[in-house]
């Protein structure tokens, strides 16, 4: 008798591939026997922590031995947003939201619609329930507005009966690009209530666009909304793990019902609510972010090479060859950036914006790389 664990495995499974995040600095430095390298390839905060977090995780430690209560940090974040404590959702990190939202919506003869070069979060959520990834196209790359964007028409004309998700990234990893509040109220506007519109939200405190929407404002409006949000980007806390979603209260029950007990553990709980205390920090980061955003983009662009429209905490470059190639070149000079092939983009490489410092050095290496 032989045994075949594939053969047991759901449709999804089977279909499915492991996330691969970017590569770590030890790895790098163990593999290629560098030091001092420089990670500019996950979307992390250079600037580290906020300082208030990191004083709340010294002084939870000595209460892990219990198990924790997310309570106190739901009740901030349903008075941060102006909704009941019972329509927030923790998570493991948002990314564990977005596979709550999956598993609670979705499952075989449904489908998830999303943009191509959309997180791939969405795509894997969606077949780990054995359901079927509708990946809309972009808009194209000589788009005068907004290359690689959202196709917002396109994407509502793949809606379909079975739909029972909608995942909409804005800004969108890895591309960095953005739809305007009339444009996203309009195709809130049409979406059927059958499907769940999931607005990720996870750069949002990055954004300084007077015409960009937040989705908070419109939960009222709109019952099938469900916006997540995460502590992993401006508020440094990626390590930690805490993301959450809002929505409306019957979807946030279901939400809850599919959650695993204390996914949320109490040095992210602590963090997290300090973190929402810490404004000069997140204004800090923010300002240090639109200052690297336009070192990187002025840089890559006087190199002649075009770079995807941002707003977020990153770059997305067309190096005008083959990336794999120049991905190496960097990891070589002791630079890691993320290859964005598998998003569809195999010439583009995303480059987080990091301290002064380290954007100079991504940019030497880089420049270097390509004379090469």
């Amino acid at each position: 008798m032989s045994f075949d664990a594939y053969a047991l495995a759901t449709p999804g499974a089977r279909r499915l591939q492991p996330y691969e995040p970017g590569k770590p600095l030890e790895q790098l430095e163990r593999e290629y026997g560098i030091t001092d390298a420089v990670k500019l390839a996950s979307n992390e905060n250079p600037l580290g922590p906020s300082p208030m977090a990191q004083r709340a995780l010294e002084a939870v430690l000595q209460g892990v031995n219990y198990y924790p209560d997310q309570h106190a940090l739901v009740q901030r974040l349903g008075e941060r947003h102006g909704v009941a404590g019972s329509a927030v959702t923790l998570g493991n990190g948002s990314n564990d939201v977005l596979d709550l939202v999956a598993r609670a919506f979705l499952l075989p003869g449904c489908n998830a619609v999303f943009s191509e070069h959309g997180f791939a979060v969405y795509w894997l959520a969606t077949l780990a329930c054995s359901a079927e990834p509708k990946v809309v196209p972009a808009l194209p790359s000589s788009h005068a507005e907004m290359p690689y964007g959202h196709d917002l028409p396109a994407m509502l004309a793949s809606i379909d009966a079975r739909t029972r998700v909608v995942f909409l990234a804005n800004p969108n990893n890895p591309t960095g690009t953005w739809v305007e509040r009339p444009e996203l109220e309009a195709f809130l506007d049409a979406v059927p209530e059958h499907a769940i519109v999931v607005l990720d939200e996870a750069y949002i405190e990055y954004v300084d666009l007077a015409a960009f929407p937040d989705g908070t404002a419109w939960l009222s409006r709109y019952p099938n909304l469900v916006v997540t949000r995460t502590f992993s980007k401006i508020y440094g806390l990626a390590g930690v793990r805490c993301g959450y979603a809002l929505s409306s209260e019957p979807v946030a029950d279901l939400l809850s019902r599919m959650r695993h007990p204390f996914n949320v553990n109490n040095l992210a709980l602590a963090a997290a609510s300090a973190a929402l205390d810490d404004a000069g920090f997140v204004a800090h980061s923010a300002a240090t972010n639109r200052a690297g955003l336009a070192q990187l983009r002025g840089a890559c662009q006087s190199m002649g090479l075009e770079v995807i429209p941002s707003i977020a905490n990153f770059v997305c470059v067309d190096v005008g060859r083959p990336a794999a190639p120049v991905y190496e070149g960097l990891l070589q000079r002791g630079v890691i950036v993320r290859p964005v092939a598998n998003y569809g983009l195999p010439d583009h490489l995303r480059i987080t914006v990091g301290r002064a410092e380290d954007n100079e050095r991504v940019i030497d290496a880089l420049a270097s790389v390509l004379r090469a």
